[in-house]
């Protein structure tokens, strides 16, 4: 499985207890983290680089990523703009140790869920990633249902789409046969293809997942 991609099949990770990823070049720091969130039960797993990580983490595993901004080759934005990419949902805690007010601002727009500057206060950093652990298994659940709803709907064809579009606003047959210019008859095969195709038990059941789980039609 290439690092970058997020598996279509379930995993068993989803719904685990979330662990700590910890990114940074900084030894002494990494390390002392770590044994930290050990310390008080947390399983925390260690990198000196980006790259490492990307090349041995678990997308489908929950976790709370603590990454530095500035490390030799990928810097920590760049990491997060790839994980960004696949819609790896882990929340992510940036830290440096040239923390300025464009700098944490940056961070926040590249999803940053906290900003630390070094050096931190470990009780801090403890707490702050104890509340995002808490909310992480979540994160992961809701981006399988999400992937999983959106896999409903991939084989939908271009009118299809159409209809269910319409259908998700809350338009009756009558009203999406006078938008698409076709007659209602046509407007409920369509709408029967799709309840047949997505597996749903009605197309009101399918709305509600699509607009529940945020999924593009």
């Amino acid at each position: 499985m290439s690092p970058l991609s997020i598996p279509d099949s379930p995993s068993a990770g989803v719904g685990a207890v979330p662990l700590v990823h910890i990114i940074d070049d900084d030894d002494a720091l990494r390390d002392s983290l770590a044994f930290l969130l050990q310390s008080v039960g947390i399983e925390a797993l260690v990198y000196p680089t980006a790259t490492a990580f990307l090349e041995e983490f678990d997308p489908k595993e929950p976790a709370v990523v603590v990454v530095d901004i500035r490390m030799p080759g990928l810097s920590g934005f760049q990491l997060q703009d790839q994980l960004m990419s696949i819609g790896y949902p882990a929340p992510v805690v940036f830290c440096s140790a040239h923390g300025d007010i464009p700098t944490s601002v940056r961070a926040m727009r590249h999803g940053a869920v906290d900003f630390l500057e070094k050096p931190y206060d470990p009780h801090r950093m403890l707490e702050l990633l104890q509340r995002h652990l808490a909310s992480s298994a979540n994160r992961f659940v809701e981006h399988e249902a999400r992937r999983e709803v959106a896999e409903r709907v991939s084989d939908l064809t271009p009118r299809e789409r159409e209809v269910l579009r319409l259908a998700v606003n809350g338009l009756p047959s009558q009203r999406i046969a006078q938008i698409l210019g076709a007659s209602v008859k046509t407007v409920d095969v369509h709408r029967a293809r799709i309840k047949s195709k997505t597996g749903a038990s009605s197309l009101g059941a399918l709305t509600r997942d699509i607009l529940l789980h945020r999924v593009a039609v």
